[in-house]
């Protein structure tokens, strides 16, 4: 193969993968759209959002090629595609662990993504103390010239799942060996203690939300105004009217 041949080789090569990788790009983004409505939606009709932030990440080709290498499959985009469900990656953060379940209820409902998998950390920990619940989803990307369907790792965590594997994952951060037993055991601990300030927070989040409720403090200017997008509109009492009417 002359040097012309292995030019234009590596620019097709380099045009598949960049469509590949750019399929999970324009997946994630689907996904965030959808996070950011429900978020707003909540936010303005409830005052209150069960999402406090959201984070995406797309696996690296070297990332990629390390993982099918140590699966000892054949690295192709076909084989990738079948064999890597996490290359796309949204992680939630939720207030409360209720809140995980609200979130992850609401995107199973959406007609336009497929569930694949359900993997629920929270109820069934693994072995070193990590909670979260996983969501295994099938996006649909239309692109011009067909439609693709992209899986979807999404994360759904408390903010103190979230604090605890952040932290867990810098300490043992490309730490090959295997871990001491009592360090294992101090890490199981640190989660269970996380797990508990989770569950006292929720309590708390319930029984004030029971106190604000019973009071009923919603005002007569606050009933009469809406605020969509930080605008606000004031509704006339003869407009009210006729809509119950």
């Amino acid at each position: 193969m002359n040097t012309q041949d292995q030019i234009e080789k590596f620019k097709q090569l380099k045009y598949e993968l960049t469509r590949f990788m750019m399929i999970y790009k324009f997946a994630l983004e689907e996904i965030e759209t959808k996070i950011e409505i429900l978020k707003q939606e909540f936010q303005m009709l409830h005052d209150y959002s069960p999402i406090e932030h959201t984070k995406s990440r797309i696996k690296s080709p070297e990332s990629i090629m390390n993982k099918m290498l140590r699966k000892n499959s054949e690295v192709s985009l076909p084989a990738i595609k079948a064999s890597i469900k996490d290359i796309a990656g949204l992680r939630i953060t939720c207030s409360f662990i209720s809140d995980i379940y609200q979130v992850s209820a609401m995107l199973q409902k959406q007609d336009d993504l497929k569930v694949l998998g359900v993997k629920d950390y929270i109820k069934n920990p693994k072995p070193n103390g990590y909670q979260s619940l996983h969501l295994l989803v099938e996006v649909p990307v239309f692109l011009s010239d067909c439609q693709e369907h992209v899986c979807v790792e999404v994360q759904i965590r408390t903010i103190a799942m979230d604090f605890w594997a952040s932290l867990e994952h810098k300490i043992f951060y490309k730490y090959s060996q295997s871990v001491p037993e009592h360090l294992t055991r101090e890490l199981k601990n640190a989660a269970d203690k996380a797990y508990e300030l989770d569950l006292q927070m929720e309590r708390l989040h319930r029984e004030i939300k029971e106190i604000k409720d019973a009071q009923g403090d919603d005002t007569d200017v606050e009933l009469r105004r809406i605020i969509i997008n930080n605008q606000q509109f004031n509704l006339p009492a003869n407009f009210i009217k006729l809509l119950g009417e």
